[in-house]
């Protein structure tokens, strides 16, 4: 799949299952143990925030800590689709994917770069899933996308400690099952989180 085309898809799904959250399950604890759904969703909106001006070339002292805090507000679902349209928007700008960027490890191609938020969304989309109790399955299209990516980027996520140790699955899990727990957390889970990413 184009990557673009796997962003945009990725960031339309995720902003979906934001607008399906209830009033009552803000609060409701998620795989990634430090945050409630309202803390994971933020963090994606903070990801999606900070990816245009570093797409379009600024450096991390001049965005500073303009981003930092509640980005939601009264209206968590429309923050997250603006959020997500502006970096959409910033991904497919022409030559956009052949700059580089500046991330906290270093200058990084962007292409790079919109893997890893590709990757964010899609692991994050099932982290929010499992915690809503919306449907655990992912788009499989967009699993296959970051299952050929993540191989030889999963020792560095660990390493860094952006990621738990992988979970064991059995030998005829399934392509999702078996992302999911190379990202750290279990397929099964039901209520009892792990590190995010």
């Amino acid at each position: 799949m184009e990557l673009i085309a796997a962003y945009r898809r990725a960031l339309g799904g995720f902003g979906d299952q934001v607008a399906r959250i209830r009033a009552d399950q803000w609060t409701d604890p998620t795989p990634c143990t430090e945050w409630s759904v309202r803390d994971l969703v933020n963090h994606l909106v903070y990801e999606d925030r900070w990816s245009v001006p570093l797409i379009n070339g600024a450096s991390l002292g001049s965005v500073g800590d303009r981003f930092e805090g509640d980005l939601l507000g009264a209206d968590p679902a429309t923050a997250a689709r603006d959020a997500a349209a502006e970096s959409v928007a910033a991904v497919s700008a022409p030559g956009a994917l052949d700059r580089t960027v500046e991330l906290s490890f270093g200058m990084t191609p962007a292409e790079e770069y919109v893997r890893q938020l590709l990757a964010d969304h899609v692991v994050h989309g099932w982290d929010l899933a499992v915690a809503t109790g919306a449907d655990r399955d992912l788009d499989a299209d967009l699993v296959g996308e970051v299952a050929r990516w993540f191989p030889a980027n999963e020792a560095g996520y660990r390493a860094g400690g952006a990621i738990a140790a992988a979970v064991d699955v059995p030998a005829g899990a399934s392509a999702q099952d078996r992302l999911i727990a190379a990202f750290g957390r279990d397929p099964g889970w039901r209520g009892a989180g792990r590190r995010h990413s």
